[in-house]
C-alpha cells in the first residue's frame, strides 16, 4: 500500500509575504545567511512581522553546505530564545539549517515549534520536503537527513525574493529543479501523484528556465520557475531521487562545487547510464523501464525523435544544449579541479555515492565500478 499527502501549507502569488502579518505566533527565530541578513530581503520579512506584532530575533550564522558545528550553534540559540515559530529565509543551505536546528532543538526540549520556509532561490524545493543535507567537513561527507518531522509547517513562495538572483545562480538552481523532477519521475518509488508533479515541473523548466536565465526582469518566468521548484520538491519528497544526487553529494562534499552545478553536469551521464543508450541498437525491441519515462520527458520538452533510443539521445542533447546556453561547466575540469587530486578521490567518492540514501531509489542498481566510470567520464 502506498500513500501521498502534502502537509506543508503553501502560500504563493502576488504579495504572498503578507501571510507574515497574520501569523498566529508571537515569537519568531529567523534563520538566514549573512547575505540575506544584510540585504533588503530581510526587511521584507521583519517589517511584516512588526506589523503583525510578532517579536523576533535573527540567527544568521548560516554557511553553504551547513556543517554539523554550525547546526549545533543554531540549536543552542534556539533553545535559549525559545520561539513559537522558526522562519527560514534563504536558499537551500538556510532552509536545511533551519530544519536541522529545529529538529535537534525539539528533541532536546520536547517542545513542538512551527517552521515557515521562505526560499530566495528557485532550486532546492526544500520548503516542502522532509529532507535536509548537513555536512561533516572533517570527513568530506554530506549526510542527507530524512524525517517527516522536518517538514515545514508553511512555505511562502514570493517571486519578489528571486528577482535579483544572479544569472549563474539562476542557471545552477534551475538545473537542480530539472534534476529533482527527472529523478523523481524515474525513481523506483515513483507514483501517479509524484509523476504528475514532476511532469509539470519539467514542462515549466522547458519553457521558462532559459528565459529566466537570459532576462532578470522577466518576472513571469521567475514566478514560474519558483513554482516549478516547489512542484519538483513535492515530487521527490514522495518518490525520492537517484544516483545523480548520490554522486553530486559526494562531489560537493569533496570539491565544494555548487550542488545544482554538480547535478547539471552529471545529468546527461546518468540518463545515458540508466537507459543504457550506448549499449542498445536502434532495432532493439525491449529497453529498461526507465527508457519509457525518459521518452515521456523528451516529449514534454518537445524533443521527441525517431524511436526510443534516438529520443533519449535527443533528451541528452537538449540538456547539453541548456548547459552550454547557460554557461554551466560540462565537466569537472572546467570547474578548476586538479586532475590528480580528483582522480585520487574517485574511489572514495564512489563509495560515498553508493552509500547515499538517494542512490537507493535509482532505476538501475549501480556497481562501484560503474560509478567510478561515471566519475572518470565526468572529469572531461
Amino acid at each position: 500500500m502506498k500513500s501521498f499527502d502534502i502537509r506543508t501549507k503553501i502560500y504563493f502569488g502576488d504579495n504572498a509575504l503578507d501571510r507574515l502579518v497574520d501569523l498566529p505566533y508571537k515569537k519568531a527565530l529567523i534563520i538566514t545567511d549573512p547575505f540575506v541578513a544584510k540585504s533588503g530581503m530581510l526587511q521584507m520579512i521583519t517589517y511584516r512581522l512588526n506589523d503583525g506584532y510578532t517579536e523576533f530575533e535573527v540567527f544568521s550564522d548560516v554557511v553553504p553546505d551547513p556543517p554539523i558545528e554550525k547546526i549545533s550553534i543554531g540549536v543552542k540559540a534556539m533553545l535559549e530564545y525559545d520561539p513559537d515559530v522558526v522562519i527560514a529565509i534563504g536558499g537551500g543551505s538556510a532552509i536545511d539549517s533551519a530544519k536541522s536546528i529545529r529538529e535537534f532543538a525539539t528533541r532536546a526540549s520536547n517542545k513542538q515549534t512551527a517552521l515557515i520556509a521562505i526560499p530566495t532561490t528557485s532550486g532546492t524545493g526544500s520548503e516542502v520536503t522532509s529532507f535536509a543535507v548537513v555536512s561533516d567537513p572533517s570527513k568530506d561527507i554530506k549526510y542527507p537527513l530524512v524525517s517527516d518531522s522536518m517538514l515545514p509547517t508553511e512555505a511562502i513562495l514570493d517571486a519578489d525574493l528571486v528577482k535579483s538572483v544572479p544569472a549563474n545562480v539562476t542557471a545552477d538552481t534551475g538545473m537542480d529543479v530539472l534534476t529533482h523532477a527527472i529523478e523523481a519521475y524515474v525513481s523506483i518509488n515513483n507514483n501517479e501523484f509524484s509523476a504528475a508533479l514532476a511532469e509539470k515541473a519539467i514542462e515549466i523548466c522547458g519553457t521558462f528556465l532559459l528565459r529566466s536565465y537570459l532576462d532578470n526582469n522577466d518576472t513571469h518566468a521567475r514566478k514560474k520557475m519558483h513554482v516549478a521548484s516547489c512542484l519538483a520538491g513535492l515530487a521527490f519528497n514522495s518518490a525520492s531521487l537517484g544516483l545523480n544526487h548520490g554522486i553530486a553529494h559526494a562531489i560537493g562534499a569533496k570539491f565544494h562545487i555548487p550542488h545544482g552545478r554538480s547535478n547539471a553536469m552529471l545529468l546527461p551521464h546518468i540518463i545515458e547510464y540508466n537507459s543504457g543508450i550506448n549499449k542498445h541498437s536502434k532495432s532493439q525491441k525491449e529497453y529498461p523501464k526507465c527508457v519509457e519515462k525518459y521518452v515521456n520527458i523528451a516529449k514534454l520538452l518537445g524533443v521527441n525523435n525517431f524511436n526510443e533510443i534516438t529520443t533519449v539521445r535527443a533528451l541528452v542533447s537538449w540538456i547539453q544544449f541548456m548547459l552550454k546556453e547557460m554557461n554551466i561547466p560540462v565537466s569537472v575540469s572546467q570547474c578548476g579541479v586538479d586532475r590528480t587530486t580528483y582522480f585520487n578521490a574517485i574511489d572514495s567518492m564512489a563509495e560515498k555515492a553508493l552509500a547515499d540514501a538517494c542512490t537507493a531509489t535509482n532505476p538501475r542498481v549501480p556497481s562501484k565500478a560503474e560509478v567510478v566510470q561515471i566519475l572518470e567520464h565526468l572529469y572531461e
